[in-house]
């Protein structure tokens, strides 16, 4: 008969430290992800891209777009979720307004060629995704579609990468207007890149967010 002790089913909650840490760590790479799709001119989904798409468009900041897109998305957050993941989630979307505009102002693009937005597409996809998921394992995440991808994840089983990448794709397939051919492609691999992330690393049952 095995002596070895059998794995505890009790979840620990994150302490209040833990929490701030982790939403500092995830709306950093969010941001910096963000901040290079901006340099390149690329585009990305969710309540993002359609900041990018307005900021694009009207030359407005995109931390200013961004915290205002993101408003209406609250009251579905605090009916569905909780509270706690409504003031987590405002604080990471006030975050990530407010680091956007600061890396900029500490790290610039040089020697910008054909290959740099598919570069800058693939790392700052990769960034963003590790991100989202630092802050969906805090009972956090950035507004808008997260907050329905979470929900549905949550209540029908639906991976919330799946979600996220179907809706992405129409969002950034939207924005051909905006970006040209080549940065539009480049933006598609950035999404694929970001919800691919998702998609491996945030399946129900894996990991429990407490």
């Amino acid at each position: 008969m095995s002596t070895q002790p059998t794995p505890s089913k009790r979840f620990i909650p994150h302490s209040l430290l833990e929490d701030v840490l982790a939403i500092l760590t995830g709306t950093l790479f969010v941001s910096l992800g963000i901040a290079l799709f901006n340099q390149a001119g690329l585009l990305t989904g969710g309540t993002a891209g359609l900041a990018f798409l307005i900021h694009y468009r009207t030359g407005l900041s995109f931390g200013t777009v961004f915290f205002l897109v993101n408003l209406p998305f609250y009251w579905l957050a605090w009916k569905r979720m909780g509270w706690r993941f409504t003031l987590k989630t405002f604080c990471s979307v006030a975050l990530v307004s407010l680091f956007s505009g600061l890396h900029p102002k500490l790290l610039h693009l040089v020697d910008v060629n054909m290959l740099t937005p598919f570069y800058v597409a693939l790392i700052g996809g990769l960034l963003m995704g590790v991100g989202f998921i630092v802050l969906f394992r805090h009972q956090a995440s950035l507004g808008g579609i997260n907050i329905l991808a979470l929900y549905l994840q949550q209540t029908r089983g639906i991976r919330a990468g799946k979600i996220q990448m179907g809706l992405d794709f129409v969002i950034v397939l939207a924005s051909l207007a905006v970006v040209t051919p080549l940065a539009l492609a480049a933006s598609i691999l950035g999404a694929f890149a970001l919800n691919l992330a998702i998609s491996l690393n945030h399946r129900p049952g894996r990991y429990m967010a407490m």
